[in-house]
């Protein structure tokens, strides 16, 4: 060992200090927190707040105002958000939820229009349709060329003539034929309560939108019409064999006209029947007694019990 390395064996040098990172050195020409307030109170301000970064800047400059640099101000703007609209923006309340309940038929309808292509490129039907949301049943709908405050104030006409009955409330999306002068005084004469779902919330019209897949995916949908009365006679008969011969999931596979008129419980009975025979000549092949399907008491349309639960 040589003397060198003994003595500083005896004595080590002091251990140098953590190299400090460049974003926690003390930068002088740093803007201090005066001046950035400074930069973000112009950028905000209700005279710049239609112009660019690079156009306030040239502009306060011309006015004998001077913070920083213009790629300061770029810096500032980046960090807080200020380089798109500075523009103060509308806000508007919350949209209630809508809640719903309907225990019986012609309680609430829920309505809305879907669009169904011809092939005539640009042009278009527009299907109108009235569902009763306890039964799932049409209880009325018309396909016209066009959408029209009048023709749906006549289209609810003509559905409260045929079912001799008025529901409650009529639920409905926030288009601008369900919200227009003519529906809204219409409800009013009948006594019908408005409800609208919130914007861009398509799950507060779900039956009504559940109702326009089942058409849309139906076997036999032509996709495109080749003109209105093909449509009409389509949609016609396709609404027949929907209300009559559709097993609808949502009802305890019941078709939604005997769930309207009260007749799906002699439907019920007979499969119980069935069932129970079934039951009775092999009952190895049950783990136990089968039940024909019910419908349930109440149908939601946001049922706030779930809500807390979820």
């Amino acid at each position: 060992m040589t003397s060198a390395t003994w003595y500083r064996h005896l004595k080590p040098a002091e251990r140098a200090a953590e190299p400090i990172p460049q974003k926690d050195r003390p930068q002088p020409a740093a803007l201090s927190h005066e001046e950035r307030n400074r930069i973000e109170k112009h950028l905000v301000d209700e005279q710049f707040a239609d112009l660019s970064v690079s156009q306030t800047f040239y502009r306060l400059l011309d006015q004998g105002v001077f913070i920083a640099s213009e790629s300061s101000w770029h810096r500032v703007a980046r960090a807080k958000k200020l380089t798109g609209d500075r523009r103060r923006q509308a806000t508007h309340k919350a949209k209630a939820i809508p809640e719903l309940c309907a225990s019986c038929p012609n309680q609430v309808w829920s309505w809305d229009i879907t669009v169904l292509p011809s092939i005539d490129r640009g042009r278009n039907f527009r299907l109108y349709v009235i569902l009763d949301v306890f039964s799932r049943k049409v209880v009325g709908w018309r396909l016209e060329e066009t959408e029209d405050g009048f023709m749906a104030t006549e289209m609810l006409e003509v559905t409260v003539i045929n079912e001799q009955a008025t529901p409650d409330v009529l639920h409905a999306d926030r288009g601008s034929i369900m919200t227009g002068v003519k529906m809204t005084a219409k409800l009013v004469g009948y006594g019908i309560t408005q409800s609208h779902s919130r914007p861009h919330v398509s799950n507060d019209n779900p039956f009504s939108e559940s109702q326009f897949k089942t058409t849309k995916y139906d076997i036999d949908y032509p996709g495109k019409f080749n003109d209105i009365e093909h449509a009409r006679t389509w949609i016609s008969g396709f609404i027949d064999r929907y209300n009559n011969e559709h097993r609808h999931s949502g009802i305890g596979h019941y078709t939604p006209a005997s769930v309207h008129d009260g007749t799906w419980t002699h439907t019920r009975d007979r499969r119980q029947e069935l069932l129970d025979t079934a039951w009775k000549n092999t009952p190895k092949r049950f783990r136990r007694r089968p039940l024909a399907p019910t419908i349930e008491t109440e149908t939601w349309i946001n049922n706030p019990e779930l809500r807390k639960t979820n």
